[in-house]
């Protein structure tokens, strides 16, 4: 095992690998699951992700992004979305029962939040939200959290899959502001199933939701000169949104991002 900085100046730990046990496989969309396990601590920094490895492809190696931060008990939760062609993802996703054995090694990234008074942006995309909301978890352990903005964006509202905690989360820690925005106010018509089995009725209103892209509205505020801004989504979104951020003013050097 070795340990050290990358060219990022994270702390990353190569050549050791950790078990899990997948302990609950909560299907949330036709194409989303959140995975519970517990297992070996793995010491990864929240916002971080993970390699991983499944049962259903041994050899196949897939980066996914805690939702919580480290725990000394060995809890874990991710939140997977099927990519279009993936089958890593699509299995994950479907596939996944309680009892399957993961392989966890080789934390990285360099989404962080330092503790340096200013407010902190976050800009989520899809299951871009996971180590954001991790990192959200971890400020809250701090004696005084820095004010956060939590910007959380969709194509429609049934995107927006973790409304209800989002909401309670925001309910619970009075530094916290979350704003969902939405491509669009109207859901596509077809119906899924596991967005039905899984509703409730804790969440945003309509009226509360913003609409249009993440890189607009984000870029609509101006520019961020006092912040730390986190992005975190699809190679699309993030790249769009933090051109946008740049275009409006935002220092390039406060900006941290993945998923280009």
């Amino acid at each position: 095992m070795t340990l050290g900085p990358d060219q990022t100046g994270e702390i990353r730990i190569d050549g050791q690998e950790w078990t899990s046990t997948v302990v609950g496989h909560h299907r949330l969309r036709q194409d989303l699951a959140v995975i519970r396990l517990i297992g070996e601590f793995v010491p990864f920094a929240a916002g971080q992700s993970v390699e991983v490895r499944v049962p259903g492809h041994p050899t196949l190696r897939r980066r996914l992004s805690p939702a919580m931060p480290p725990s000394l008990d060995g809890k874990l939760e991710f939140h997977v979305r099927t990519v279009p062609g993936g089958w890593c993802s699509g299995s994950i996703v479907a596939d996944t029962r309680p009892g399957d054995q993961w392989l966890i090694s080789d934390p990285a990234g360099w989404l962080s939040v330092a503790p340096d008074g200013r407010d902190v942006v976050m800009i989520a995309g899809g299951t871009g939200l996971a180590p954001l909301v991790a990192l959200v978890l971890d400020i809250s352990r701090w004696s005084i959290p820095p004010r956060t903005t939590l910007f959380v964006g969709g194509a429609t509202p049934r995107d927006l899959y973790a409304s209800d905690m989002l909401f309670l989360l925001e309910g619970r820690f009075p530094w916290l502001t979350v704003v969902p925005v939405v491509e669009t106010p109207v859901d596509p018509g077809w119906v899924d199933p596991w967005f039905e089995s899984c509703r409730v009725d804790i969440g945003f209103e309509p009226d509360e939701m913003l609409e249009g892209t993440l890189a607009d509205v984000v870029g609509d505020m101006g520019p961020l000169t006092r912040h730390q801004v986190l992005v975190c989504g699809s190679p699309g979104m993030t790249r769009a949104t933090v051109k946008r951020l740049i275009d409006t003013g935002t220092p390039a050097e406060a900006i941290r991002y993945e998923g280009v």
